[in-house]
């Protein structure tokens, strides 16, 4: 008995959608492959929200070869449009290093444009974006992010001065320093020795260097072995019910208590596979900004799907992956009676949610909440 209660408590619908995740985190580690030769992959990402400098600059675009770990850390306006954008990117980037094979980004509104996307195939290069809510698939360019911002701050709070007046020496000193899995500064990967600094005591003589390729295989090779150890592999067929990681909006009220306690996920079904760890999902029709490629670890696996199953056509995900929960339907109706008035409680089922789950709402609420549910369902349940 004590296992078949195990086995109904495992497999509830309910406690798979509210209950937190406390497994390791699902999917094995799958690196990208090492490039053949310099700058042919590069890495893409913004970093924004900077105090707005005297010449309107905001935001910095951090570009990063992938082979030799080289960046360019080039200060940008977030009102610049994709043109602006594909002119600074001739002149920065392909001007000195030639057409990349590939550009591995986020989904920024940037990168998935009409104008950025003629410009790739104009020059012939690949765009391999990251899944929906996966910033791991550019972790190499998210670590620069943060080793950039520290630099950043140092400089801000010693030398008191803009961010934008430090961020050449910035990208200096990040090039010519020691890289672990390069086992060299990321100058010395791309010409053959380390830029001369004021600190030098003598010439940096150029000496026997090992392509950073290997370095970097066997660097990928220890990091995966690593990972691994807290990571499970997780695969899914296709047409498999799974459930999708979603988070409540805030200020969404159910049964008088706020979003926050709204369930963790919501069912859906798996379209196809996309590469090792990541799964197209068949999303309902309404949120057509949201991506619907998502990695494995966004998912876990329905047990089972309950009898009276959502419909998922009545999801309604936004794009940073939050829903709010409506009512749809009227169950029943009851009536209190206080010393002053009497209150209509009516029993409410909402989205994304089957009719066990219904709650009693007072009519002030609803109305106040959701104008114009009453009327239009009071006299269908009637």
């Amino acid at each position: 008995m004590k296992r078949e209660i195990a086995k109904y408590v495992s497999e509830c619908d309910v406690c798979q959608r509210v209950k937190a995740d406390h497994l390791k985190p699902a999917g094995m580690l799958q690196p990208l492959a090492v490039p053949s030769w310099k700058w042919e992959d590069i890495h893409m990402d913004f970093i924004v929200g900077l105090p707005r400098t005297q010449k309107g600059y905001d935001s910095i675009w951090v570009i990063i070869d992938q082979l030799t770990k080289s960046a360019h850390f080039i200060p940008v306006k977030t009102i610049y449009h994709a043109k602006t954008y594909a002119e600074l990117y001739i002149a920065r980037i392909v001007s000195l290093h030639g057409v990349p094979r590939s550009i591995t980004s986020d989904r920024g509104s940037l990168f998935v444009s009409r104008f950025w996307e003629h410009l790739r195939t104009a020059l012939g290069t690949t765009l391999i974006h990251g899944s929906a809510y996966h910033p791991q698939t550019s972790g190499q360019v998210e670590r620069v992010n943060q080793i950039l911002e520290d630099m950043l701050r140092a400089c801000a709070l010693t030398y008191s001065t803009k961010w934008e007046e430090c961020l050449p020496l910035a990208e200096f000193a990040y090039n010519n320093s020691y890289q672990k899995s390069l086992e060299m500064a990321p100058f010395e990967a791309l010409y053959g020795r380390r830029c001369r600094t004021p600190l030098n005591w003598s010439e940096p003589g150029e000496r026997v260097i090992f392509g950073p390729d290997c370095n970097l295989k066997r660097a990928q090779s220890r990091q995966k072995s690593y990972s691994d150890k807290r990571r499970r592999p997780l695969v899914f067929e296709v047409n498999d019910h799974v459930y999708l990681r979603v988070s409540p909006m805030k200020g969404v009220h159910r049964f008088g208590v706020k979003g926050k306690l709204a369930p963790r996920y919501v069912r859906l079904r798996s379209r196809s596979k996309c590469g090792p760890v990541a799964y197209r999902l068949e999303l309902p029709p309404h949120p057509a900004a949201v991506h619907d490629v998502f990695h494995v670890s966004q998912l876990k696996k329905c047990l089972r799907v309950p009898e009276e199953a959502v419909d998922t056509s009545q999801i309604q995900i936004e794009p940073d992956l939050t829903y709010e929960e409506r009512p749809i339907k009227i169950l029943d109706q009851k009536q209190r009676a206080t010393r002053r008035r009497a209150i209509n409680f009516y029993k409410v089922q909402w989205s994304n949610n089957s009719e066990e789950e219904a709650t009693w709402e007072q009519e002030e609420y609803l109305q106040t909440k959701y104008p114009g549910f009453l009327s239009a369902t009071t006299n269908e349940y009637v």
